[in-house]
């Protein structure tokens, strides 16, 4: 069975609390990725004034993506999870087309996403950049220093075109 049968849908949540929720389960859930608790609480704090999507099946957040906007042309995917059970069917990607169609409908021009760069050897995240990139995603610029020398950035970013 599809994962995207029956009691499973996308929702934008509008509720503070909701998203701080949401966002704090997941990312806990997901210590590979998210395994520095002041970074999980600054995303947790972060979101509450975000357009947050989030996946459901059956009632139950599996997955989310929130929204920072930077102005008249570009937003920013300031931070996605999907539970590791749900990972791989597409969740993510069905979250960032119906987040793409939201900020097109916002005449936003410009998607970005900052991850962790290829110069560190971290496997899960050699996998979150190829994600971004089968989702159209391309390397903008590295900062070394953003998040510390031990975690260099990498900025990505996606042109918005309606499909």
């Amino acid at each position: 069975m599809s994962i995207f049968d029956g009691g499973t849908v996308i929702r934008n949540i509008e509720d503070e609390n909701l998203k701080s929720d949401i966002c704090g389960k997941i990312l806990r859930a997901l210590p590979e990725w998210f395994g520095i608790e002041s970074a999980v609480a600054e995303y947790i704090l972060c979101v509450r004034k975000m357009f947050f999507l989030s996946f459901f099946d059956d009632d139950i957040p599996v997955g989310f993506l929130a929204l920072k906007d930077h102005g008249n042309f570009s937003s920013e995917a300031f931070v996605l999870g999907v539970l590791k059970d749900y990972q791989n069917r597409g969740i993510g990607r069905q979250l960032f087309i119906r987040a793409e169609e939201y900020l097109l409908g916002c005449g936003k021009k410009f998607l970005t996403v900052k991850t962790l760069s290829s110069t560190h050897p971290d496997r899960n995240y050699a996998k979150t950049r190829k994600f971004y990139e089968s989702t159209g995603f391309v390397p903008l610029e590295e900062f070394p220093d953003l998040w510390g020398k031990e975690n260099p950035c990498l900025m990505m970013i996606k042109e918005l075109k309606t499909i």
